[in-house]
């Protein structure tokens, strides 16, 4: 991901387009807490089986 501030300032955004892109994912799934973002990574990454990587460039590509 680019950097955290510009991560949390649009993370609504990002947020929803992930729930278009991917049907499965929960609020729970998604839920972005301070300090946390290496567990959402890593939640994304289980949940869709996707690489660190991968899960950057789908979120970047958004």
């Amino acid at each position: 991901m680019t950097n955290t501030t510009q991560l949390k300032g649009n993370w609504n955004e990002t947020k929803g387009k992930l729930k278009q892109k991917f049907a499965m994912l929960t609020e729970n799934d998604l839920l972005l807490v301070e300090g946390k973002q290496d567990e959402l990574l890593g939640r994304l990454q289980l949940k869709l089986g996707k690489s660190k990587e991968d899960i950057h460039k789908i979120i970047a590509d958004l």
